[in-house]
């Protein structure tokens, strides 16, 4: 039996790990693959049109390539596209379970749709509350692994990145995940701290092009926020499964998001944010609200297609980073 199950976007991975299944974002295993524009092309073959969001043409084909039986499509509080990807592969015969972030942060709502998964899953409500107590010892771990990025600096942007995106489903295996954290976290404790000269904060969904942290830290920057993959962590933490979930600001309003964004610039000491958005998706108008909520300065990017970062991008980086050090007085 396949007991893999993927999800479309970030879940209670408690739930599905306490119905003893594998979770596996199926993102991830998109954008790691060894020719993700194939997979893009793959979907514009079967319909899927090119102002469509690239991220669920990755998924639709993976799903297929990868023989998964079923997956759990977040259709609230995500992409709404979401919606239609569901009935399509539905009707290629993979199992769709429905899961929804209510849109008024309802604690009764939430708790109501967990235990709906939890019993589309196979998981009694009791295991998953003991299952939440291994993966919270993992989350507190990524929490350190996250302040020796901004306080000590012997983390890097990209580390953090990893890491923290891997929190999603822990890499499908939760012992080997802690494991390498543990083995990560031991050989960071040696290195030398460091105070970049200047403090990036990286806004939105993780970038579908490569090369982007390298190219910043090679400009004297250093990314030392890392907002929705942080969020991936359930920093926040809570007394309970649903307390952590309503906690996580992603799947809900923008003002959730800009609170905790503000806490990131002063405890970080933030020079300037980069806003991440992708083409095709609504959340760049989100980028209005951004701009009215924060003041500091703040570069947009949008990126369409996986693969290297391209010239014009990596201009217009260089710029703000500069621009950035000029406010500083720092000699170029």
């Amino acid at each position: 039996m396949d007991r893999r199950v993927g999800i479309t976007a970030t879940v209670p991975v408690e739930i599905i790990l306490a119905a003893g299944l594998t979770p596996v974002d199926l993102n991830n295993i998109f954008i790691g693959a060894k020719d993700p524009k194939r997979l893009v092309a793959k979907a514009e073959e079967a319909g899927f049109a090119h102002n469509i969001c690239t991220w669920i043409k990755g998924i639709y084909a993976t799903v297929l390539e990868g023989g998964f039986k079923r997956v759990v499509a977040v259709t609230g509080g995500d992409c709404s596209n979401t919606i239609a990807l569901g009935e399509v592969l539905a009707q290629r015969g993979v199992e769709i379970i429905h899961f929804e972030y209510p849109l008024d942060r309802s604690a009764a709502a939430l708790e109501s749709r967990m235990k709906a998964l939890a019993g589309a899953l196979g998981a009694a409500w009791g295991s998953v509350e003991k299952t939440r107590s291994g993966v919270q010892r993992i989350r507190r771990k990524l929490k350190r692994l996250d302040e020796m990025t901004y306080r000590e600096g012997c983390v890097s942007g990209l580390e953090n990145h990893l890491f923290l995106v891997g929190s999603s489903d822990f890499d499908q295996d939760p012992e080997r995940f802690e494991a390498r954290l543990d083995a990560f976290l031991e050989k960071a404790r040696s290195r030398p701290s460091r105070d970049p000269a200047i403090r990036l904060g990286f806004l939105g969904v993780p970038p579908i092009f490569s090369g982007f942290y390298e190219a910043v830290e090679a400009m004297g920057a250093h990314v030392v926020f890392n907002e929705v993959q942080r969020q991936f962590s359930m920093p926040a933490g809570g007394e309970d499964l649903v307390e952590t979930y309503l906690r996580y600001t992603y799947p809900y309003d923008m003002g959730g998001r800009i609170t905790d964004i503000r806490g990131a610039i002063a405890e970080r000491r933030l020079d300037g944010l980069i806003h991440y958005t992708q083409t095709f998706c609504y959340r760049q108008i989100y980028d209005i609200l951004l701009r009215e909520g924060v003041d500091i300065p703040i570069l947009t990017l949008e990126g369409d297609q996986p693969g290297p970062i391209d010239n014009r991008t990596l201009l217009r980086i260089e710029t703000f980073c500069e621009m950035l050090k000029t406010g500083k007085g720092i000699l170029l």
